[in-house]
């Protein structure tokens, strides 16, 4: 068993059935992290697709299913001799109606049932502001982690957030970093009282403090996207292992990076609860790894459910059930989302064009990291509306001159190759790009659709009527001219959701 400073005796913590490790002389402790992130309040079974689970086609994740494969694991490792952790790297929160009705609760009542020992805040802790954390990190026994976050300023959070937390066994400390993107202010809603600071800095100075009192394993616990996690393993002494969230990748087997003193061995569990990751570490004196071995475990639907936590997943469903079962409107073919962050997709098209009629503009414009799952084919429920578009935004309109437009496009494709939520999804204005030119320069043409249907070059000059949501509108997602640049705009249309509703009920 680990035990804490300050903190209460922790549960050991599980895995699946491993194959032996290789014995290792330099051994000196055994233990193995559980890993999970980007939950997105998914309580309840997952397609494919992260939507809603249909009868009939293969299901996965749950609450239920995570807390029995997080039991088989525990048992695992305490079989085997091993102490263990389970730890989450950030957003929990939002992706379903759990989270629209009950504001961050029902993930803090599940987290308790699995025995979560550490966690690390996701941009989307923030989404309902400070005073809703605030609520939640008071329902959670586990330490809540972020090195990089500065809230003395902020009343609802001082005082309440880690920058580390140190877990013991015998003579060796496993010292656990939390670290969230800087970038959360243009993601979230974190307010004006937080300053995000740079990672790399925060997490250099808490890697050096954990090293100072003596041999120690250093897990960074990160939300802050693969890159990013990669950039902190090559450039950071001192650091063991990161397990990441953010990008939504499934990283296994480890990715190893040759860092300043020591590999680094870098995992990412996906997102959504489809996989729980397993690392089995043998850990010499000093607390380097000496061997290590990884299981990733697909969440699939021959696990059993944990009849507690089902049990709590009823009670928090029971409010929504009746919402979420009004049909709305029917779809010919599925719509996925999984392509929506790195090209345009026919789910983001739809949603755009919903907003551009809403409002009658000449182009609507969403960001692909605003569709967090998945359509069906056949019948659609508010319910799975909602799971694909749970921020409760509003649609905005603003005039832009066709130079800011472009300027925006640039913004949209900046991150590529790699997917990026601010990709952007389009009704009325089309592009061609290359993805090889700098930053900045990658737009290599650009057309708005005109009212007799017929496509014309975007006019540098002319002022264009554009929806959008109202998060972009004030700049989200790094959209800052379209706070800044637009020569008009408004944010009182009517709810996205209701506007995608019309749409496909017309």
């Amino acid at each position: 068993m680990f035990s804490r400073r300050s903190l209460p005796a922790l549960l050991a913590v599980p895995a699946f059935p491993v194959p032996a490790l290789r014995a290792s002389a330099e051994a000196a402790t055994q233990v193995s992290l559980i890993h999970l992130n980007d939950f997105h309040s998914r309580h309840e079974p997952i397609a494919a697709s992260a939507a809603a689970c249909r009868a009939g086609e293969p299901c996965f994740g749950g609450s239920a299913r995570i807390a029995t494969a997080i039991a088989e694991a525990r048992e695992g490792a305490r079989a085997a001799g091993r102490a263990s952790l389970l730890l989450e790297a950030g957003d929990e929160f939002l992706g379903s109606l759990f989270f629209t009705q009950h504001e961050g609760l029902a993930e803090a009542a599940v987290q308790k049932e699995w025995g979560v020992q550490a966690f690390t805040l996701g941009n989307h802790e923030f989404d309902l502001g400070p005073e809703k954390l605030a609520a939640y990190l008071a329902a959670v026994p586990f330490p809540v982690l972020c090195a990089n976050i500065d809230v003395t300023q902020e009343p609802a959070l001082a005082g309440k957030l880690a920058p580390t937390i140190a877990f013991r066994r015998e003579n060796l400390r496993v010292v656990v970093v939390g670290l969230t993107t800087p970038d959360t202010p243009t993601l979230s809603a974190p307010g004006p009282n937080i300053r995000f600071t740079d990672p790399l800095e925060a997490a250099n100075r808490a890697v050096w403090e954990a090293r100072r009192e003596g041999p120690a394993t250093v897990v960074l616990l990160s939300h802050l996207g693969l890159g990013a996690d990669r950039r902190l393993a090559a450039e950071i002494a001192g650091v063991d292992v990161i397990l990441g969230g953010h990008s939504h990748r499934l990283v296994a087997p480890p990715e190893v990076v040759d860092g300043q003193d020591r590999p680094v061995l870098i995992a990412q569990a996906q997102a959504f609860g489809r996989y729980l990751d397993r690392f089995d570490l043998d850990l010499a004196a000093d607390g380097r790894i000496a061997t290590h071995q990884q299981r990733m475990r697909e969440m699939s639907g021959d696990i059993a459910e944990d009849p507690a936590v089902a049990a709590i997943v009823a009670r928090f469903a029971e409010p929504l059930e009746a919402l979420r079962r009004r049909v709305i409107g029917r779809l010919p073919e599925a719509l996925d989302n999984r392509g929506c962050y790195l090209a345009p997709c026919a789910l983001g098209e739809m949603v755009a064009e919903a907003m551009r009629k809403a409002v009658e503009a000449e182009i609507g414009w969403q960001n692909g990291g605003g569709l967090r799952a998945g359509l069906p084919a056949g019948e659609i429920s508010l319910g799975d509306l909602l799971t694909v578009l749970p921020f409760g935004n509003s649609v905005a309109r603003m005039r832009l001159r066709g130079t800011t437009i472009r300027a925006a496009l640039e913004n949209g494709l900046s991150r590529l190759p790699d997917g990026s939520g601010r990709f952007p999804q389009l009704a009325g204005l089309r592009f061609t790009l290359d993805a090889r030119r700098p930053v900045g320069q990658r737009v290599t043409g650009a057309e708005v659709r005109e009212a007799d249907g017929s496509w014309k070059p975007l006019d540098p000059e002319r002022a264009y009527l554009v929806a959008t949501n109202d998060f972009l509108r004030r700049g989200g997602d790094g959209f800052a001219l379209f706070a800044e640049a637009a020569l008009e705009a408004r944010d009182d249309g009517p709810l996205l959701s209701d506007a995608v509703e019309r749409a496909l009920g017309g």
